[in-house]
This record gives structure tokens, C-alpha cells and sequence, in this order.
């Protein structure tokens, strides 16, 4: 494999955290029903997730994936990397960013209900 492949295969690997990230942090909840611990975990993830949503920033993955992508020699895209992968499969064409606020808001709440009734059940054992 050459250098380039590297930073290809670097590349992709990064993708691939970026999305696991993604997908944990809007159903990770329901994880933490099935393994409580879990939510030490999973808690901090969807403030991050939800506040890089909220602010508007970019993930500080995207970066790094965007360098990897230009060490291979493959074309960088613009943008970050929801609007690059994930909106476009997701999402209809054209969603504004109120749409997305409010579909993370509604991640957020059903992931907050998941914890109320995770400490409920605590308290219930105690």
C-alpha cells in the first residue's frame, strides 16, 4: 500500500467513528435502559452532539478527515460532515437549520425521558 492508501484507509476509518458517534448519540439512550452504565457514556455524547448541532459548529472530526482525505489525494467536500453524509441520505433535500434544531431538540427530549425513567428506577431499588 502506498502513503496515499494510508490516509485513504486513515481516512475512511474516521468516517466510520464519525457515524458510530452519530448513531450513539441519538439511540444510545435506549443503550443505557439495557446497560445503565452505559449512560456515563452516552450522557455527555449527546451534549456534545447536541450542542455542536445548536451552535452551529463543526465537529472537530471533520477536520481531521478532511486533511486525511487531501493527504490520499481524494477530493475534500465543503461544509461539515452532517451536511455532507447524513443530511443528504437522511433527510429530504433542502432542510433548513431550524428543521435540524428541532429534530435534535426531539433526540434530546426522548433521550431525556430515557434517563428520568432510568433514575426513577434507581430510586426505586434504593
Amino acid at each position: 500500500m502506498t502513503e496515499a492508501d494510508w490516509y485513504a484507509v486513515l481516512a475512511q476509518a474516521v468516517l466510520v467513528v464519525h457515524a458510530a458517534f452519530v448513531v450513539f448519540v441519538a439511540v444510545g439512550g435506549l443503550l443505557a435502559l439495557i446497560w445503565p452504565r452505559l449512560a456515563w457514556i452516552h450522557l455527555p455524547c449527546l451534549l456534545w452532539g447536541v450542542a455542536i448541532v445548536l451552535g452551529g459548529w463543526i465537529c472537530p472530526l471533520t477536520p481531521l478527515e478532511l486533511d486525511l482525505r487531501v493527504r490520499a489525494g481524494l477530493p475534500p467536500y465543503s461544509g461539515g460532515f452532517l451536511d455532507h453524509y447524513l443530511i443528504p441520505w437522511i433527510y429530504p433535500e433542502g432542510l433548513d437549520r431550524g428543521t435540524r434544531i428541532t429534530l435534535v431538540l426531539i433526540a434530546a427530549a426522548v433521550n431525556t425521558g430515557v434517563y428520568v425513567r432510568l433514575w426513577r428506577r434507581r430510586d426505586q431499588r434504593h
